[in-house]
This record gives structure tokens, sequence and C-alpha cells, in this order.
């Protein structure tokens, strides 16, 4: 689709028409941008951010532990393992659908493995923590791979110059979506009797259920939406590895001719790190400052709530006022949180700093996600977004670590908490050297 966009809608890199004079040309092209694709695609994120909730956040952890017999250790290297399973997948199976032209075809396994091993969660039971880790690795490995491909969906459905906005109402739908499947699995967990049921643990195993069902069914509108193009790349699976991993080699050497998508991704490393410590070390340093785990849950659900409207608001402002821009007050608002956070002392401050996580979370998200969209070269979408999962996974052990070293030699978790301010300060001034007019044109030659 945006093949025929580039030819006829785009100058090319060598003529002198800008960046703003082609998103005026694209937005006189509604043809490329099907409405009913869009749709489809942001159904998607409603779809599998269930997962992120209820069982890499809320139900699973507590689950893991209370009744499978977990420890915390082994609950963060289930972590690990899945984590660095997804980062060496994703580059290589991004480079073979790229090759073979099977984005939605990937994306589909991927989902199907992610919702059975999430329904499969409900067979768990007490001291079966083996069992728990290995369903916790494949459902997060369907989801992490998976939306590599999802991501590089985001090129075939839409123009450059819409890119922000339809990014940014697929985390918002996320955030909906995740938040009231949510939502309900604590009301029957806490309210087990109500619903007739025998404990707190038969409720969780239903939430299980709840969640591979609610991916599996809201996943199917892409998949009658949105083919796979009809490509000549046929042959075995020895075949598409062998061309997937020629095509990832030529990443690493083709880098070199994209400056400023390099500087990009730099970039993207360190506020990365910085957005994801404060996600994945948030309940852990809420316990360490008294927090309840109660309040730790419903902060979750209000950063959930307030991130559906903020993230379409966001997207809309970063159509009007530049994606750069919306990048940059988000990731000072973060600075500010970081600053915050190291005061709180109160329910109701965790509360207050969860609602301003809610503000800019899905719109950093989003529009980062947009702006590399653009940056990306034709035809090796899910190649990249591959190779930007992997790296950005690999360094995302940077800002974890930073925050446990500070915490061991001064002995606060608040002055480990106001460290990650680094990686927010470090993101904003190297992605002031990224021109991104100049990355678009670049992405054409």
């Amino acid at each position: 689709m945006l093949k025929g966009l580039s030819m006829k809608g785009i100058a090319h890199p060598a003529s002198n028409v800008s960046v703003k004079q082609r998103e005026k040309r694209e937005r006189r092209l509604p043809r490329m941008d099907d409405k009913k694709k869009i749709k489809a695609w942001v159904w998607y994120d409603w779809a599998n951010s269930a997962f992120a909730t209820t069982i890499m956040a809320a139900v699973m952890p507590i689950y893991f532990i209370s009744v499978a017999g977990g420890t915390d250790g082994s609950w963060s290297f289930t972590q690990t393992a899945a984590a660095l399973v997804v980062a060496l997948l994703s580059p290589l199976m991004g480079a073979i659908a790229d090759h073979t032209g099977k984005k939605v075809a990937f994306l589909r396994v991927f989902s199907i493995i992610g919702s059975v091993a999430s329904v499969c969660m409900a067979f768990v039971g007490a001291g079966d923590m083996w069992l728990a880790s290995i369903l916790v690795v494949t459902g997060m490995v369907g989801f992490g791979a998976g939306n590599t491909f999802y991501d590089a969906l985001l090129n075939d459905i839409t123009s450059p110059a819409k890119r922000e906005s339809v990014s940014a109402r697929g985390y918002a739908m996320g955030y909906l979506g995740g938040g009231v499947l949510l939502a309900v699995n604590l009301a029957l967990i806490l309210g087990w009797e109500t619903f007739g049921l025998p404990d707190k643990t038969a409720a969780s195993q239903i939430s299980f259920i709840t969640v591979g069902t609610w991916w599996f069914v809201f996943s199917l509108p892409l998949f009658r939406r949105i083919n796979d193009p009809q490509l000549a790349n046929k042959g075995k699976a020895w075949e598409y590895v062998k061309a997937g991993a020629g095509r990832l080699g030529e990443t690493f050497s083709r880098l070199k001719h994209y400056p400023e998508l390099l500087k990009y991704m730099v970039a993207y490393w360190f506020f990365f790190d910085g957005i994801n410590t404060i996600i994945v070390m948030a309940a852990s340093y809420g316990t360490t400052i008294g927090i309840k785990d109660s309040d730790l849950i419903t902060a979750l659900l209000i950063t959930q709530f307030i991130g559906f409207p903020a993230t379409l608001l966001f997207g809309k402002m970063a159509d009007k006022l530049g994606s750069k821009k919306m990048l940059y007050s988000s990731l000072v608002t973060y600075l500010i949180i970081v600053i915050l956070g190291y005061f709180m002392t109160n329910a109701l401050h965790f509360y207050m700093l969860a609602g301003l996580v809610g503000l800019v979370q899905g719109g950093s998200q989003a529009t980062s996600r947009a702006i590399f969209s653009k940056m990306i070269p034709r035809g090796r979408t899910a190649e990249f977004n591959g190779f930007l999962s992997f790296t950005s996974r690999f360094f995302s052990f940077g800002g974890p670590l930073v925050f446990g070293i500070v915490k061991l030699i001064s002995d606060s978790s608040r002055s480990a908490l106001l460290a990650v301010a680094l990686f927010f300060i470090v993101g904003i001034l190297l992605l002031r050297l990224v021109n991104l007019e100049k990355a678009e044109r670049e992405a054409l030659q």
C-alpha cells in the first residue's frame, strides 16, 4: 500500500519538497487510510492489553507467589527469561516477515500462542511454580513478539501524516481494554463469595481464562480486515530463516546510511529505559515506602483509565503541535514524576503520580512509535521494529541496575528513584540532535 504512496505522493529524497508539503499531499489521499483496517488494528491493542494488566502487572505476580509457590526472585528470573527470548526472536522474525510479506500471519501465530498460554494458566495449582514459569514465558513471548509485527503494520494501514493519531488510538484502546478487564477480574477475585466461587484461587484461574478468550476474540477483526500481500518469496522454512538472517545482517551494515534513525534509536534506548524502570519498579518502590497492595492496584487502575482519554488527546496535539514537541513534553513530565516521587509519603501522593503517568505514558509510547515508523526504510518495517525491540530490551537493564546500585550504596529507595532522572535527561539531550525531516528523507533513499 505504501509503495504506491511513495511513488505518487512522496517526493524523491533528492527533491526540494519538504516533509510538511508531503504530509499535506497525503492528507488529500484518504484512500491510503482505510478506516476499517485502522479500526481493526486499533482493536488489537484492546485485545492484548488484557494480558499486560492482568497477567503481567496485577494478578499473576501475586498468584505466582501465593499459590504456585514461587518467590520474588523466581518471578524476576521468569521475567528475564521471557525478555531474553523475545529480544532474540524479534529481529530475526521481523526480517523473515519482511522477506515473506507475512506480518499478519506471524502476528496471528504469536497471538494464538499468547492467548492459549493465558488460558492454560488456569491449570496452575499449588506448588506448580515451574509450570507457571513456562506458561508466563510462553505468554510473554506471544505478547512481545506479536507486538513487533503489530507495530510494523502501522506503516501498512495509514499514511505518515496520520500515524501519530492512529498510533495514539491504539495505545488509548489498550489502556481502556486492559483496564476494563482488569477491573472485572479484580471484582471477581475480591468478591469471589458473591459469585459463588470456592475461593480466590478459583477466581484467579477464571481471570486467566478471560484474558486468553478476550485476547483471541478481539484479535479477530484485525485478522479478518488486514491481509498480507501476495508476494513471490516462497520456499522452505530453513530458506526463510537463512534469508531473514541475511536481511538482519544487512540491517547492521545499513545503519550507517541512516544516521538520524541511529541517533533517534540511541535517544530512545535512554528514555525507554527510564519509562520502563518506572513501570517495573513502581510497585516495589511503593511497597518499600509503605503503600498498601490495595492502593497499588487502585493506582494501576487510575493509570489505565486516565491513560485512555489522555492518549487520544496526546495524539491530536502531536498532529497539531508536532510529534517531537509532544515527546519532549512527556519526557519532561516524567522528570517531574521522578522528582515528586522522591518526596512521596502516602497513598494519595501515589494516586496523584499514577494520574500523571496516565497523562503521558501512552502518549509518549504512541508518539515515539509513530516517529520511528517514518524513519524506517521501505520494505523493512517488521525487521527494523524487531531490531528496535531487541536493542531497547537489551539496554533496558540499565535503569533497574542503576536503581539497584544506588539503593545498595545509599540504602535509600528515594535516592535510587531520583537517579532514574538521568535517563530522561540524557534521552532529551540526544533527542535534540535528531532531525526528523532529514530522517524521513533518508528512509526514502
